[in-house]
């Protein structure tokens, strides 16, 4: 395991080392690299850039500050969708849908051997199976807890964390409805996961 995994994979005591930040810049109250150095001053195991409704061109751009506030703090940044954008900025982490992962993996492999973090979010047992063999290096499951960014969804809960957890070998993250709080940090670890992404409390720190 190379170094750069080790970051996304190692267990630490820190409520804020098992939380992955989620960026949304339309819930932000300042420019959105104003909040991507508050969230890592405190030193969150990653952020992952998402924004995925940018155009790659305006998404690079973003991302080339973001990935410099990252390197300041010495926080993992994890870039979104745009494999080509995170190969010229030499980030080694990307989140990918997993329809998007499918595709790399059976027609642009080699792009994905550059990366030493590759991420999917999964809603399925099978989504979590098939992502692991596509060659996913962490997952985020969900949504574990109800969330306003998916109104009139039930959440999947943390029994469904809990099979997504036994059935991979790789790190679990939940996503949906997660809070900057230890009791609930600790509730998504006892189901296995390594910790939970957090987008609303982060963004509005």
């Amino acid at each position: 395991m190379s170094n750069t995994k080790a970051k996304y994979n190692t267990k630490e005591t820190s409520t804020y080392d098992h939380i992955i930040a989620v960026s949304n810049r339309h819930l932000c109250s300042r420019p959105l690299p104003e909040q991507i150095a508050r969230v890592c001053s405190l030193h969150p195991r990653a952020v992952i850039l998402r924004e995925k409704d940018l155009t790659e061109k305006n998404y690079t751009l973003l991302a080339r500050q973001i990935t410099d506030i990252c390197k300041e703090y010495q926080v993992p940044c994890i870039l979104h969708t745009y494999v080509e954008t995170a190969i010229q900025l030499e980030c080694d982490a990307i989140h990918l849908p997993l329809p998007l992962l499918k595709d790399y993996k059976n027609t642009k492999a080699d792009q994905l051997y550059t990366f030493s973090a590759i991420g999917t979010s999964v809603h399925s047992v099978e989504d979590a199976l098939e992502a692991q063999e596509l060659g996913a290096t962490y997952l985020t499951a969900g949504h574990i807890y109800a969330t306003d960014c998916k109104k009139g969804l039930p959440p999947r809960g943390t029994e469904f964390l809990r099979q997504v957890c036994q059935r991979v070998n790789i790190p679990v993250y939940a996503i949906g409805g997660i809070k900057i709080s230890e009791k609930q940090i600790a509730e998504v670890r006892e189901c296995g996961a390594e910790g939970g992404c957090i987008m609303s409390g982060m963004m509005n720190l």
